[in-house]
């Protein structure tokens, strides 16, 4: 599984393919671009390479996607606007701003937001996501460039786990040239959080392992494994030719158990369990094959769990699976969508509009800015009809990439990173708020729309219009020549002795 640099030609589609795998793989470097000055620089590179983004390879199910994503934009640009205008369409105002005007006796202009202009500063994630899905589609519609995408993501997140572990062993309480003030316990790589740290080696990790599977799969010679001869036919491969791949996922293993994040780590670990098991379908026995595969997956799930993981282990044993004060804090979260159903508190006014609902049951230690779920927190924030169509387009995306998986015959590893990747940051952003840091969500968004792009067969490419013409001339042909074939003499199958019989009579 060598990754074999092409001859590069110059084309107008290289920019954008440049700078899409530059932002894919250095996103999560500045302490995963969580300030406003990388989210600007990488919301800029994006907005250039779409700019120079090659359209040739294009077809219908793809400009279908990019105007359901169009669709989203304007939603967001109808709820931004009435949160920041003065005079807003429909949206009412926040009561507070009345309130605040009588306590101090002097008029204030309302907003339809707890803190004015603060969406305008919110922006920059959710247009950095929407730039790159959309970049990943485009640049991803072809399959090279594609599958390149999918060896930056691998390659960028197998060095940064590896500079996870070596700094936790050198200078833990350095992040890059800061100091590291949480988690002096945890590998965090360059992330500030260990949750989100655990789901990008985790989401690595799933890359590098569907990768390895491709890779000996193509090197088996039996068109179906024949799990009895499969350790012979391992063995004939030359370590050489597999082993940097195996270092590679070794790596973000360990740097995701190091996290000692418990849903990243269990999430990350059933991703892979599933994912190699849906791309080892075909070889399993069709009743028993995938519930076998299955439980082997979670015993070696457990078995490393129990050799790399111990602290995570101890963690779910002292803490569970969730926090109580998060459960409080999830309760608190609903009671704000409740008073403020239809355009929220404004985008990125969380750590405002929670205060006057924290609940009692959760400890006074600590600022509370984000949920702790994004769906929540997003709910809050912009409403719940936004709210629910995000979360139609994530069902209509999983559901794409599930159909790519099983339609592909060829590159079905790209649809199905993406619908690994997809599933487990979306389950774990239910537990905590990984896709709200840039630095994550950047590089898997851009995976997610090269993943959409690929789950289409090549056959369904439309037609070029001298398409027609040509089949017709071609069905013609083939016609012409079985005419043909039917007008030419028959033969007739002989014996050996049959057809050397005259020959041996003429001599005697």
């Amino acid at each position: 599984m060598r990754l074999r640099l092409p001859h590069i030609h110059w084309s107008w589609s290289l920019p954008a393919a440049f700078i899409l795998y530059f932002v894919a793989a250095f996103a999560p470097f500045p302490f995963g671009s969580t300030n406003d000055l990388s989210i600007a620089f990488w919301c800029l590179c994006l907005g250039i390479a779409l700019i120079f983004a090659p359209t040739r390879d294009l077809r219908k199910p793809h400009l279908w996607m990019i105007a359901g994503i169009g669709v989203i934009v304007v939603a967001y640009a109808f709820v931004l606007h009435e949160q920041l205008s003065d005079h807003p369409w429909v949206a009412p105002f926040q009561p507070i701003w009345k309130q605040a005007s009588d306590l101090l006796g002097v008029p204030i202009a309302p907003s339809a937001s707890i803190v004015k202009n603060e969406a305008f500063f919110a922006l920059g994630a959710p247009l950095a996501n929407i730039l790159a899905i959309l970049l990943g589609i485009i640049v991803g519609s072809d399959r090279e460039r594609a599958r390149r995408l999918l060896w930056v993501i691998a390659i960028s997140g197998a060095l940064y786990a590896l500079y996870g572990v070596l700094s936790f062993l050198i200078e833990p309480t350095l992040i890059l040239w800061r100091d590291k003030t949480a988690y002096l316990g945890s590998v965090t790589g360059t992330f500030i959080n260990r949750n989100t740290a655990a789901a990008y080696f985790g989401s690595c990790a799933v890359i590098w392992m569907l990768l390895i599977l491709e890779d000996v799969r193509r090197r088996l010679p039996e068109r179906h494994i024949h799990w009895r001869r499969l350790t012979r036919d391992l063995t004939e491969i030359p370590p050489r030719e597999i082993l940097p791949q195996l270092v590679a996922l070794l790596v973000c293993l360990m740097a995701m158990f190091m996290t000692t994040s418990r849903a990243g780590v269990g999430l990350s670990l059933l991703a892979m369990i599933v994912s190699t098991t849906v791309f080892l379908r075909k070889d399993l026995t069709p009743r028993t094959g995938i519930w076998i595969a299955l439980g082997s997956g979670v015993v070696i799930a457990l078995g490393l769990l129990q050799l790399l993981g111990g602290q995570v282990s101890s963690r779910f044993d002292s803490q569970g699976l969730v926090d109580e004060g998060r459960v409080e804090a999830w309760k608190s979260t609903l009671r704000i969508i409740a008073d403020n159903q239809w355009f929220g508190t404004g985008m990125g006014t969380f750590q405002w509009a929670f205060p006057p609902y924290r609940s009692p049951h959760i400890s006074i230690r600590g600022v509370w800015d984000a949920a702790h779920s994004t769906p929540l927190e997003l709910a809050s924030e912009v409403g719940i009809p936004m709210a629910l169509l995000v979360a139609l387009a994530w069902g209509i995306m999983l559901n794409v990439l599930a159909k790519g998986v099983f339609v592909r015959r060829r590159d079905a590893i790209i649809p199905l990173a993406a619908a690994a990747t997809a599933t487990l940051s979306l389950l774990h952003s239910c537990l905590d708020f990984t896709l709200q840091v840039p630095g994550y969500s950047i590089p898997f968004f851009a995976l997610f729309g090269a993943g959409l792009a690929q789950s289409f067969r090549t056959a369904e490419a439309s037609q070029r219009p001298d398409d027609a013409s040509a089949r017709r001339t071609d069905d013609g042909r083939r016609t012409g020549t079985q005419r043909a074939l039917r007008r030419t003499p028959s033969f007739i199958k002989v014996s050996r002795f049959e057809a050397v019989a005259p020959f041996t009579k003429s001599l005697e």
